[in-house]
């Protein structure tokens, strides 16, 4: 038995407010906690009068915040009497679906886009075991086929169509609140197959409400009729904002884009699994959606690494992206607590980095005083 004091997983920690048997055992890597991490320098770029915090799921045991749901889902699937999982992938969802699966005894099966997954990504599939398909087509055609197949094989899928994924999911919410004693006013959000922001959203929302009142319709689990009631623990909730890449930006335009593209891998996806959920989290929250170019993506991810020391995927900087022009422009007014999610590690996509944010680097002899002779330039 482990020592009373030790973490073991979001699952242990709220599964008073989850889904599953109290008898059943997690199936966990220890993932949740991750930092709030108080963006200050960013802030006094803007000029203060502002709270900005970055929400690090790239701490998560996989790298990004798939695994807050992937426990859940996984724990689940294995109370069923489960023994493979099957998912569609942009990338982060087969890596935490290869880990779980690994850590279940399951078999995993990933389907991905050819060509189209960050390279660290797709070795951490590889390294957990799954079975790796790509399929000629882009991430919605993998999502058809995934539903198909399950349609007609013994195999659990852990997409976030899956009702469990979006309960583990929700945890996020519960973390910020419990850091900051409260919702922040405006909650920055990436948004390529809309789970997230559909799961933060009902988090906030079982916080918010008192027992016996409707939760938000965003749950997919309860309709919105909550069956975990207790006294409200926050006052108010977020307005959620979800930020989308330019070239994979469906809710601009009103409906799916069929062919995504976006150097952001983790969002190019053009017919969100989660609309309704995500709709309804902007409608209910009065957010809104925007879009950003991929050049614009790139500088903010280069931006937050160099100002702030955090790292993260191009699909996680989109979220400040937003934040940084919703402030700008004064829609997010002055005096805001402020969260953005960034919702995976920055070496998930490696290649990107180098190609995209790369320094100067200077050949020198190894000697001391062509070392000198370099570094003096620099520190002027």
């Amino acid at each position: 038995m482990a020592p009373a004091s030790l973490y073991t997983g979001l699952i242990d920690k709220y599964r008073d407010r989850l889904p599953l048997p109290a008898d059943v055992p997690a199936v966990s890597l220890c993932e949740g906690q991750t930092p709030l991490i108080r963006l200050a320098n960013i802030e006094r770029d803007l000029g203060g009068d502002l709270s900005i915090y970055a929400k690090f799921e790239g701490l998560n045991p996989t790298g990004s915040f798939k695994d807050r749901g992937m426990t859940v889902a996984v724990t689940q699937a294995v109370a069923e009497g489960s023994r493979a999982i099957i998912c569609a992938s942009t990338g982060n969802t087969s890596a935490s679906a290869a880990a779980y699966a690994a850590r279940a005894g399951l078999t995993a099966f990933v389907l991905i886009p050819e060509g189209k997954i960050a390279l660290g990504k797709l070795a951490q599939a590889m390294a957990h075991g799954a079975v790796v398909l790509q399929i000629q087509g882009n991430f919605d055609d993998g999502m058809r086929l995934v539903r198909e197949v399950a349609a007609e094989a013994p195999i659990t899928i852990v997409n976030s169509i899956n009702p469990f994924r979006l309960q583990g999911q929700k945890t996020a919410a519960f973390e910020i609140v419990e850091a900051l004693g409260r919702a922040p006013d405006y909650h920055c959000l990436p948004v390529g197959n809309a789970g997230n922001i559909t799961a933060y959203w009902i988090g906030y929302s079982e916080l918010a409400t008192a027992s016996g009142a409707t939760t938000t319709v965003a749950c997919s689990h309860c309709g919105g009729e909550c069956p975990y009631p207790r006294e409200p623990a926050i006052t108010a909730r977020p307005r959620m904002l979800g930020y989308q890449a330019a070239g994979a930006a469906p809710f601009l335009k009103g409906g799916p884009v069929e062919h995504p593209e976006t150097v952001a891998t983790a969002i190019r996806i053009g017919n969100p699994q989660s609309w309704s959920g995500a709709l309804a989290a902007q409608q209910e929250s009065g957010g809104w959606f925007a879009a950003f170019t991929d050049d614009e993506i790139v500088e903010t991810q280069k931006y937050l690494a160099r100002r702030e020391g955090v790292f993260c995927e191009p699909a996680s900087a989109v979220s400040l992206a937003g934040a940084l022009a919703d402030i700008r422009a004064g829609r997010i007014a002055r005096g805001s607590t402020i969260v953005c999610t960034l919702t995976g590690h920055g070496l998930k996509d490696p290649d990107l980095a180098i190609a995209r944010m790369q320094g100067p680097v200077v050949r020198v002899a190894a000697e001391r005083l062509a070392v000198e002779q370099a570094l003096m330039p620099h520190l002027d």
